[in-house]
């Protein structure tokens, strides 16, 4: 088993990568609301850092949202994953569509099997 891990940059995407996960057979996930570290850093060169914070604190809607998915999957399913949400954010490789990467999972439990 192995955990695909994929950070979405546009949210409104999320809707759409779920439906077609659950289409190619994968009915399991974890999603987050996230935020990239370059998201909450970025600022005008003249800004002064503080400025942006509590900008962004006082009104959170300028802050790009993100969401992170998670899946536990059988290393078989991680290359359908990975295609079904191409399908819908195009090629990974472009810049800020977002980023998938998997860690192996040596234990489970309560993860149910779909045949």
């Amino acid at each position: 088993m192995d955990l695909l891990i994929f950070i979405l940059n546009d949210h409104e995407k999320l809707d759409a990568i779920l439906t077609e996960l659950e289409k190619s057979g994968i009915r399991g996930a974890t999603v987050i609301d996230s935020t990239g570290m370059a998201k909450v850093l970025h600022h005008d060169e003249e800004e002064v850092a503080f400025l942006g914070t509590l900008r962004s604190l006082l009104n959170p809607a300028t802050r790009a949202k993100s969401n992170t998915i998670l899946m536990v999957l059988e290393k078989k399913m991680i290359h359908t994953a990975v295609e079904a949400i191409e399908r819908i954010v195009g090629d990974l490789n472009q810049e800020n569509v977002g980023v998938i990467f998997s860690i192996p999972v040596d234990f489970t439990k309560g993860i149910k099997k779909h045949e």
